[in-house]
């Protein structure tokens, strides 16, 4: 696994596909899902991480069900989250759940942290979206701690009080998974994630650069103020968005009805006005391996890149050749370019074996000077 891990996330939609009216079933959608996520492996991947919906036409309302299936058969891929709605699930469920699936998975786990954007969720579990940062504010510190502490008392505003409470099991090797705080465009997110010293995932879909880039570099910045490290220490993940042929002017013209019929964006800018403005890559493999290089000289080096590559209605056998390209060429071009000129202390990616050998040289540096 290299410095800055690749891989892809996906947010389970079930779409129509514009060229044949065909709209697969629920089981279809989660099977091609897994289907996926094994092929990620194969070809060499990172991570694949999955979305949390409640609501049609999303299918992925159980992430830990789903990592569970695929941990069971895979041997080296992260498995994470691209959504963990913080909000509306309560943070001790949310603990012992990726906890049981860290021990299922050894290690192979993490979490993104996010608000969701879909409104009507939060009633459905007895929340107020007016309350949607206070909450993702209030439920992550008990989170955290729940995580760090055998024995927990806590009283806030949104759940009732814990006494002398346990979650279970414990994190393994007594190391949490590693957090994501994902955020499209809340600086008080960025806070949050700088807060406590976690990374920071940027969508990076559907905004201009200039956007993210504000959000991450507040984030870098209130990394260091709070005694992490240096802003270029801090630990950044960005999204992106592709669609390949071998010959860029096929991709454009077998992505443009998916692209143009799409639930999040069809109907409005065309593709090329989008291609142009945000980081949307339809073309050749060279064509994305130039796009997203440029990633870093807006934002800097940073620890994560994941693809959205199987939405919009795309079916499953052109998201597997989609894969097979980014797998195969894409990637390993990517992962020898960023490797050039990155500097010394800007770290890795996180993995749980990097973690626990940290906090155990940590725990030997406090004996020493005990």
């Amino acid at each position: 696994m290299s410095a800055l891990q690749f891989g892809i996330f996906s947010v389970g939609d079930v779409t129509t596909d514009p060229t044949t009216g065909r709209t697969p079933t629920e089981h279809e959608r989660i099977k091609a899902m897994t289907a996926i996520a094994l092929k990620a492996e194969e070809v060499g991947l990172d991570v694949f991480a999955t979305g949390e919906h409640h609501n049609r036409p999303f299918v992925p309302s159980s992430p830990t069900t789903m990592l569970g299936w695929i941990a069971a058969r895979t041997e080296k891929i992260i498995l994470s989250t691209s959504t963990t709605l913080i909000t509306t699930n309560d943070p001790v469920k949310i603990a012992e759940d990726y906890a049981m699936l860290q021990h299922l998975a050894d290690g192979r786990v993490d979490l993104m942290m996010g608000r969701g954007n879909t409104g009507p969720v939060y009633p459905w579990f007895g929340q107020d979206i007016r309350q949607g940062i206070p909450l993702a504010v209030e439920n992550y510190a008990l989170l955290h701690r729940l995580w760090r502490e055998d024995v927990v008392d806590w009283e806030g505003k949104f759940r009732t009080a814990l006494q002398g409470f346990t979650s279970t099991p414990r994190p393994l090797d007594g190391v949490p998974p590693f957090v994501w705080h994902g955020s499209i465009r809340s600086p008080e997110i960025a806070e949050q994630a700088a807060y406590y010293g976690d990374g920071f995932f940027a969508n990076n879909i559907f905004w201009p650069k200039d956007h993210f880039r504000r959000l991450i570099n507040l984030y870098r910045e209130r990394y260091a103020h709070y005694g992490h490290g240096t802003p270029d220490q801090a630990v950044v993940g960005l999204g992106g968005q592709v669609f390949m042929r071998k010959n860029s002017q096929d991709a454009v013209r077998e992505f443009r009805p998916y692209f143009d019929n799409a639930p999040v964006y069809g109907h409005g800018p065309s593709l090329e006005e989008f291609t142009e403005q945000t980081p949307l890559t339809v073309g050749s493999p060279q064509e994305v391996i130039e796009k997203t290089l440029t990633f870093r000289e807006s934002f800097g080096d940073y620890q994560r890149q994941l693809f959205l590559m199987d939405h919009a209605g795309l079916p499953l056998k052109t998201v597997l050749e989609q894969l097979d390209l980014l797998g195969e060429e894409v990637v390993p071009v990517l992962r020898e370019e960023f490797a050039k000129n990155r500097p010394a202390q800007v770290p890795d990616g996180p993995t749980h074996a990097a973690r626990v050998a940290a906090a155990l040289a940590q725990g030997n540096q406090e004996e020493v000077t005990a």
